[in-house]
């Protein structure tokens, strides 16, 4: 992947990523094992991981390029990644939050060396999704989850010339953040008490993309109370376009998570 793919794909594994993810959306428990506070409150705390590559168009001032990045491309420039989920319950009712921090680096040589004589850039990718929720079924062996809320991009890009040269110890940046309205659905249902199968599914956009979108599948295991862990696959995408910013992309790979609930 070289550097104007690494500049311009500013999105990866956060983008749509780990969305509509209240951490009992994302990561339920059995409902047979699930945990149950005396006050009726839950709380939850689930850290994941999203293995995705990313495939799209993205472009910026009136530029734009196609981006065919496999999770190993992503990895070769990966510097530090922050995923987590946290929720609050009360009965059928229930609120979360879900941040996604993304960072990615590389570097090169510019030709002849005239104007510097190397450029280093990085992308910094923020994804911030928050949402209210209401069970719409809540049965012995599953349950169904309605929500609505939105979600919250923000993408720079900087640009670091190395010293000497004409422009050297210039730094360029560009920012840009949007934010759209979701909402969804999701599910889970006990295969055996410890044993269940999970999935969501949500839509958005109009306020400032053309279409938001994400679905996930995914199986868990309940090894405690308090405690499971869900290994799934999830795809999503964004199309997103202003004033010759560019950022029409889907997301797709796998998921693991820690869930733990108080």
């Amino acid at each position: 992947m070289n550097l104007r793919t690494l500049f311009l794909s500013g999105g990866l594994l956060a983008g749509s990523v780990a969305s509509a993810l209240a951490a009992d959306q994302v990561f339920p428990g059995a409902k047979s094992v699930e945990y149950q506070s005396p006050s009726g409150w839950t709380f939850t705390i689930a850290p994941y991981g999203w293995l995705a590559g990313l495939e799209g168009d993205v472009g910026a001032r009136g530029r734009t390029a196609h981006v065919d990045a496999s999770i190993g491309d992503i990895l070769s420039h990966f510097d530090i990644a922050a995923m987590g989920v946290a929720e609050a319950r009360y009965e059928r009712f229930g609120i979360f939050t879900d941040l996604v921090y993304v960072r990615l680096s590389d570097s090169s040589d510019t030709p002849f060396g005239v104007l510097a004589s190397g450029v280093d850039v990085t992308t910094q990718n923020l994804m911030w999704t928050a949402a209210a929720e209401y069970r719409l079924l809540d049965q012995t062996n599953g349950s169904i989850d309605a929500f609505a809320g939105f979600r919250l991009f923000s993408l720079k890009n900087e640009l670091d010339f190395n010293p000497p040269g004409l422009i050297g110890g210039t730094e360029l940046s560009q920012t840009e953040t949007w934010a759209d309205p979701i909402v969804g659905l999701k599910g889970q249902v006990s295969i055996t008490p410890e044993f269940y199968l999970t999935g969501w599914g949500l839509v958005g956009g109009g306020a400032s993309s053309k279409i938001v979108w994400d679905a996930m599948g995914g199986a868990g295991y309940q090894f405690t109370q308090s405690f499971s862990a869900v290994l799934g696959y999830r795809a999503a995408g964004v199309n997103y376009e202003n004033d010759g910013f560019v950022y029409d992309t889907i997301q797709q790979g796998p998921i693991l998570g820690a869930v733990f609930r108080f």
